[in-house]
């Protein structure tokens, strides 16, 4: 998966600066002059590097407006001395981090990767819980209500009980469910179900 590091900035010369600094570091960039333009464009995986203060959108409401879209991509803000507290109340909204001005090369660089294999992470995550919920999908009402069962704790004989079915054939909707769902042990099958939300 290509990553771009999409760069929002009003001040021409820190689009520059940060874009030549990110680019010799091999990161792509693409920059936008507001938070308007950004929104507007088609969105690059990757990661955010957003000024807290332009006019009209803020970084803040920036944030804000990304979190409701659902977008998964780290945002980092770059904040100017007297922003700091505006750049923690962002990192409790979501923000991946925040950076000074005057800001460290080595340290903004840092941060940027740090915030890239984040986004990899998140990607790979969804991409997992999408094929999950598939793979719920195909199952039958009865090995889903087996499996519900199951990660519940609950023996064959048990689930037969509740379920009006012979423990045999409840062995094998475990196996079909165990299949189906790509899981080899029990405690693979409960990690699958607490992430899809069942049980």
């Amino acid at each position: 998966m290509a990553l771009t590091v999409s760069l929002i900035d009003d001040d021409p010369s820190v689009l520059d600066a940060v874009s030549l600094l990110l680019r010799t570091q091999g990161v792509t960039t693409v920059c936008f002059s507001c938070a308007q333009d950004f929104l507007a464009a088609t969105p690059d995986p990757g990661c955010i590097v957003s000024d807290v203060r332009m006019p009209e959108v803020s970084g803040l409401d920036l944030l804000r407006q990304l979190s409701v879209a659902g977008d998964p991509r780290p945002l980092i803000l770059l904040t100017g001395h007297g922003d700091v507290a505006m750049a923690v109340e962002a990192v409790k909204l979501g923000a991946f981090d925040f950076i000074e001005k005057p800001f460290d090369n080595v340290n903004l660089v840092t941060v940027v990767k740090d915030a890239l294999e984040a986004a990899v992470a998140t990607h790979r995550d969804r991409t997992e819980l999408t094929e999950l919920r598939e793979r719920f999908q195909g199952l039958s009402e009865r090995q889903r209500d087996t499996m519900q069962l199951l990660v519940r704790g609950f023996a064959n004989k048990e689930i037969g009980r509740q379920l009006g079915i012979s423990p045999r054939t409840v062995e094998i909707h475990r196996t079909l469910v165990m299949n189906k769902m790509g899981a080899k042990t029990l405690a693979e099958l409960v990690r699958k179900a607490m992430a899809l939300g069942v049980g």
